[in-house]
């Protein structure tokens, strides 16, 4: 069994309050959750409105597959307007 692991950190350039930050991100982790069938939430930042760390895991038999699955969540974050990708980490164990 192969775990993949994403780190994304994310700077979000549209929210004004916590609350707007909580809108973006529970709308994000959805549809990531829906289109790539992978574990998400936010990890890190929660008290900084324009701030967010999300982890994502995945689990296959592949590591290939695991690595190809990432980059596509890293490339549909990157399409998102007002978000902002600061950083990421993928890590296959």
């Amino acid at each position: 069994m192969i775990v993949g692991i994403l780190w994304i950190d994310l700077r979000l350039g549209s929210s004004s309050s916590l609350k707007d930050k909580r809108r973006i991100i529970k709308s994000l982790t959805s549809r990531i959750r829906r289109s790539f069938n992978v574990s998400i939430s936010e990890v890190d930042c929660q008290d900084l409105w324009q701030r967010s760390q999300l982890g994502v895991a995945f689990l296959t038999t592949n590591v290939r597959f695991a690595h190809s699955v990432l980059a596509k969540i890293m490339d549909f974050v990157e399409r998102e307007k007002d978000i902002i990708l600061i950083d990421s980490k993928i890590e296959i164990i």
